[in-house]
């Protein structure tokens, strides 16, 4: 495929190894890869250029957190492009997070330690914010900045010779349980990493719905456990030093512990290679590794509702009018 445009959002970790995998998988396309700032835009491009000195590489600045920078990375986009075969929806934090040792301890008694370990489930929450835009941190870094971003490259998207395609990263830790339509941006409560990743998989739903007809399509995929900058900040980096030969050995009966980012992106590379027309809108994919290091993926049907997710996609654009009417300097 050349001259196939890709852009990965978050370059490093799961971001920057899918980047080098994908030119593995074919060395024509052309990568533009997204960062928060210039400097690590140009660092992420030369780490991959080391690899891969004859790759297509750009880079465009964009924070997934300020609107304004948003409208301005989508412009530079339409500007720079006649289409975007792919866009990996992959920037995501999780700020202040805090381990409740009372409900793995609990979890252990129970007999429940090994899900609660595999999907964080009862024992990780954050501390969220409001970001400079007045919405809530976590919402508009992980959901909502993809939303109005794949909005704005609506003209790269669609109506193409073919299809195109968002892969969204997502969680096993995305549960309905901390989500709720009445404060989807989760400002009363203290799952907002989890509200926000299921608040995905329903944009990701709603989205076929809206768009396959178009040639847009949606994916959703988890990279399992991955040791990255996000997940050291969860624990002090000494005790992370003595979990993990219990990790590795967890692995054995945790499939989805795929500890490395070169693993955690196995369902991402594993759908660049797909038919989307033959996908299921209803599925994530789970990037899983076996006890013996094997990657592979594994298909698991979302428990999502799709009248809550139309719900929520009405939210979305109500939002993304508002924010539009703020900026309306930086639109075309």
């Amino acid at each position: 495929w050349p001259g196939l445009s890709l852009t990965p959002f978050l370059c490093s970790g799961v971001g920057l190894a899918l980047c080098q995998r994908l030119l593995e998988e074919d060395g024509r396309i052309h990568l533009c890869i997204a960062c928060r700032n210039e400097q690590k835009s140009e660092a992420t491009r030369d780490l991959i250029l080391a690899t891969h000195p004859a790759a297509q590489v750009s880079t465009v600045e964009v924070d997934l957190g300020n609107l304004a920078s948003i409208l301005r990375a989508a412009r530079e986009l339409r500007c720079r492009f006649q289409r975007l075969d792919f866009v990996y929806l992959n920037a995501g934090i999780m700020p202040n997070p805090h381990v409740n040792f009372k409900a793995l301890w609990h979890g252990l008694l129970t007999g429940k330690l090994l899900h609660m370990l595999t999907t964080a489930e009862g024992i990780m929450t954050q501390t969220d914010r409001l970001n400079g835009d007045g919405l809530q941190e976590v919402f508009a870094t992980n959901l909502f900045g993809h939303f109005m971003l794949v909005r704005q490259l609506q003209s790269l998207l669609c109506g193409n010779e073919k299809p195109s395609r968002l892969i969204w990263t997502s969680s096993s830790n995305a549960r309905e349980s901390a989500f709720s339509l009445s404060d989807y941006q989760h400002a009363k409560g203290q799952e907002s990493y989890s509200s926000s990743k299921y608040a995905t998989d329903l944009t990701s739903v709603v989205l076929n719905r809206k768009f396959n007809g178009q040639g847009l399509y949606s994916s959703v995929v988890c990279p399992g456990l991955v040791m990255s900058n996000m997940t050291y900040r969860i624990l002090p980096v000494f005790l992370w030093k003595l979990l993990m030969p219990i990790m590795w050995l967890i692995r054995f009966f945790a499939k989805t512990y795929t500890l490395t980012p070169y693993n955690g992106a196995e369902a991402h590379v594993w759908l660049f290679k797909q038919k989307p027309e033959f996908l299921d809108s209803l599925v994530k994919y789970h990037s899983c590794t076996s006890g013996l290091g094997k990657c592979y993926v594994e298909p698991r049907k979302m428990d999502v509702d799709e009248d809550t997710a139309e719900k929520l996609y009405q939210k979305l654009l109500e939002l993304e009018e508002q924010t539009l009417e703020k900026y309306h300097d930086l639109l075309d």
